[in-house]
């Protein structure tokens, strides 16, 4: 039986040779001293990560409070009958330093909060957006941040079997700005606009078949295992181009949804963001169809 490598095995150059090509042995070296942040290590997070970590980035930040648990089998990059009842944090962790045991790697095992986001964000190069869809007050805190301290940030949500992707970079439109939340929203009004700013075209509900298992007061909805990992190669490429300066990045108030059930790219400019006039319609449509099912 072959031996198991150990730590000392491990030679960073050849793990992420096969990536030389698309980027250079320069550029490889670059990623190693690049510092990435995600916070939500669940539906898409833990995916990210896993991206992150053979992409060679060498320092990651990771933030979740949560335990892994049956109902998260179905798209989770850590769930699974041997991590139940475990922290995300530490199996994600693992299994980051599984293939790269080199990675610097900070968790925050009381997810993102107030008191602790200059420590969260320290030393960090970009964001990448894992936090559940109803994590609302948590993820205007990481995104006001990131704006107010020049730091990139990624959101690509995993809509039906699609992914969908908005970058917020520093001295562009911001988050705020472009998803128009307001204090006095409800948690329905947040969710409501999250997802038709996210996605300002909607593919999906074409091939939704039992429209009950979205249910924002219940805050759950469907999910698949395809839009986790197609999220987590968009995220992965927007964060090649950031961190090396290289290729076109689009922003806020452009919104790109790849939807794979169709096998079609949707490229919107939302002008004002959510209070653009065909938004602001999209919002009092959806929430006159949220009070006839509530």
């Amino acid at each position: 039986m072959k031996e198991k490598m150990s730590n000392q095995d491990f030679k960073r150059d050849i793990a992420f040779s096969r990536t030389i090509g698309l980027i250079t042995h320069s550029e490889l070296e670059q990623l190693k001293n690049k510092t990435v942040a995600i916070a939500g290590l669940g539906g898409v997070g833990g995916s990210h990560v896993l991206t992150m970590a053979r992409l060679g980035i060498g320092g990651l930040h990771i933030a979740d409070m949560d335990t892994f648990a049956l109902e998260n089998f179905n798209r989770q990059a850590g769930a699974n009958i041997d991590t139940i009842g475990r922290t995300k944090v530490s199996v994600t962790e693992e299994m980051a330093k599984a293939i790269n045991p080199e990675m610097r790697v900070k968790t925050f095992s009381e997810g993102v909060n107030e008191q602790n986001l200059d420590q969260f964000f320290s030393g960090v190069d970009l964001y990448i957006d894992g936090l559940d869809f109803f994590a609302f007050e948590a993820r205007k805190l990481v995104f006001r941040y990131c704006y107010n301290n020049k730091i990139p940030a990624i959101t690509v949500g995993p809509i039906g079997m699609g992914a969908a992707l908005i970058n917020f970079l520093p001295g562009k439109m911001s988050f705020d700005d472009y998803f128009q939340w307001k204090d006095s929203d409800t948690e329905i009004n947040l969710a409501i606009k999250f997802l038709i700013g996210l996605a300002p075209k909607a593919p999906h509900r074409k091939y939704i078949v039992d429209p009950t298992a979205l249910n924002f007061k219940e805050k759950k909805g469907p999910s698949t295992p395809m839009g986790c990992e197609l999220s987590a190669g968009v995220a992965g490429t927007e964060a090649l181009k950031i961190l090396l300066k290289r290729g076109r990045v689009l922003s806020a108030p452009h919104a790109i949804l790849f939807d794979s059930y169709f096998n079609r790219v949707f490229h919107s400019y939302l002008w004002l963001g959510n209070r653009n006039p065909i938004q602001k319609l999209k919002y009092l449509i959806a929430k006159k169809m949220m009070s006839k099912i509530s």
